[in-house]
């Protein structure tokens, strides 16, 4: 692992986050849907593309995205595929 990435992840366990690693299937598009936890990611290799309220954004290596828990997205990954450090948190439940 490099160190920007070493450093990302460091920040995510620091943050509460589990980390981990996510791999987009090549040219993949996902229906929309959503998450019950935040969402932090440093993309390592690839591009994915997410769409929130009809406003695409392709993120692409060294590039990091974030979404709240709740946020309905879809992905489109690129046709080399995606892969991508993540921390995932979750939504905090209220007593």
């Amino acid at each position: 692992m490099d160190t920007a990435a070493a450093a990302f992840e460091a920040s995510l366990k620091n943050a509460g986050y589990e980390v981990g690693t996510s791999k987009g299937t090549p040219s993949k598009v996902t229906q929309p849907h959503s998450h019950d936890f935040d969402v932090r990611a440093l993309v390592l290799s690839g591009e994915v593309t997410l769409t929130t309220d009809d406003t695409s954004r392709t993120y692409r290596v060294g590039d990091v995205f974030e979404m709240s828990a709740g946020c309905v997205h879809s992905e489109q990954y690129g046709p080399d595929g995606s892969e991508s450090l993540v921390g995932r948190r979750p939504k905090p439940t209220r007593v």
